[in-house]
Parts: structure tokens; C-alpha cells; sequence
């Protein structure tokens, strides 16, 4: 994958996962609509390639006064990879040489390595997670569940078990599949259908739509590097 078709597909599923933030935020507050009209406008001629540098920069811009707005990132975890990518896109079209634009486009791929890895590392020393508790108390107490009858898996401990063990090794062992390029499909491809789970299980949707738009960075600092 050339270093302009992996920018340019980020681009088009970046473009995708702001349209669908900003549109939820067109139904709340008076400064929110203020704030989301331009991004959505920003995003549509992002999606079709035009004025492809200026429009980031303004994305950009957007995106801190966002910040500001929310006093940090209003979605979490979403929010700060939006901003990621965001921020090595903007800076991968606007650095001077192939060179640089390289090393702002493989930062974020670095980054998305980490996010997994750490994301695992959290969770395999907590002793509530290797025990299964954590999940338990995801569907029984917490407010992430989409419905009531998912609750019933709190009830379903060895389950709950084998998919937080399962969730955890994957995490921490992701960053072996750099070492080739089909284990990074499938494992790219796990990791979709995981936050695909997340959004049908917990309504956290966001996360689906921005993670799929740092897999092309990836999917090139692979190829790039042939480790």
C-alpha cells in the first residue's frame, strides 16, 4: 500500500466517523450545533478530496475549540484517536518532504500498536479482570449495557471469563502480528469485530467507526517496514 493511498483511505473513514459525531451533536445545545455545522461541512469535502490540506487544518482547529468546549475530550477515549489522527494527517499533508510526512503517518500506527498493547497490559494485572469480576460488573452494574436483558450475562461467570482471557491475550500479543502481513489482516479484523461488539453491546459506537480509520496507517507501516 503506497503512503497516498493509505492517507487518502484514512481520510475517506475519518471523514465517515466525523460525520456521524457531528450529526448526533446537530439535536443538542445552541454552541454544540455552532460548533458541528462547519465540521460536518469540513467532513463532507474531506470524504470527497477537496482542499484536502486546509480542510484538516481547519478540522483541526475545530477539533481543539471542541476540547475547549467540553473542557476535554467529550467522548473519551474516541475523542483523543479523532484528535490523533487528526493531528498526523494534518501533519503528513502539510510537512515539506516524503520523508517527514512518513514519520507523522507512522507515528499514528505506532500509536494504534500501543493503544491495544496497553489497553491489555491495564487489564491482565488487574486481578478482577483475570478473575472475570470486571466484566460481571460491567453487566450488572454499570450503565453501558444496551439493554436490560444483557444484564443476565453477569450471571454467566465461566463465559464472562473466557471473554475478558480472550480480550486481554489478544491486547497484549497484537503487536506479534506486525511480524506479518496476514496475521495483521486477521488481527485488524478481530479488532474490528470487537469494537463491533462493544457498539452492539454497549452502544459505543464511536469507537468502531474512528479505530477502523488508523487501520490503514497500519496496514502501511507494514508493507513499509517488512519487519
Amino acid at each position: 500500500m503506497s503512503l497516498e493511498l493509505a492517507l487518502r483511505a484514512t481520510e475517506v473513514l475519518l471523514a465517515l466517523a466525523f460525520l456521524q459525531q457531528s450529526a448526533e451533536h446537530m439535536a443538542g445545545f445552541r454552541d454544540e450545533q455552532i460548533l458541528h455545522a462547519p465540521r460536518l461541512l469540513l467532513a463532507g469535502l474531506l470524504l470527497f478530496g477537496t482542499a484536502t490540506p486546509w480542510v484538516l487544518l481547519g478540522l483541526l482547529v475545530l477539533g481543539l475549540l471542541l476540547l475547549q468546549r467540553f473542557q476535554g475530550p467529550y467522548n473519551g477515549g474516541s475523542d483523543k484517536m479523532s484528535l490523533l489522527i487528526l493531528c498526523c494527517l494534518t501533519a503528513a499533508r502539510w510537512l515539506p518532504s516524503e520523508q517527514w510526512q512518513e514519520y507523522a503517518f507512522a507515528y499514528l500506527a505506532g500509536q494504534l500498536v500501543i493503544c491495544y498493547f496497553i489497553s491489555g497490559q491495564v487489564k491482565i494485572v488487574n486481578a478482577e479482570w483475570r478473575s472475570g469480576q470486571a466484566l460481571q460488573d460491567v453487566f450488572r452494574f454499570s450503565a453501558y449495557p444496551v439493554s436490560e436483558n444483557l444484564r443476565r450475562l453477569a450471571d454467566r461467570p465461566r463465559l464472562l471469563w473466557m471473554m475478558g482471557w480472550a480480550v486481554m491475550l489478544f491486547e497484549v500479543l497484537f503487536p506479534l502480528a506486525l511480524f506479518s502481513q496476514e496475521a495483521l489482516v486477521l488481527a485488524l479484523f478481530t479488532a474490528a469485530l470487537f469494537h463491533l461488539a462493544n457498539a452492539c453491546l454497549f452502544g459505543l459506537n464511536r469507537f468502531f467507526w474512528i479505530w477502523l480509520a488508523a487501520y490503514p496507517s497500519l496496514l502501511w507501516l507494514q508493507e513499509r517496514v517488512v519487519l
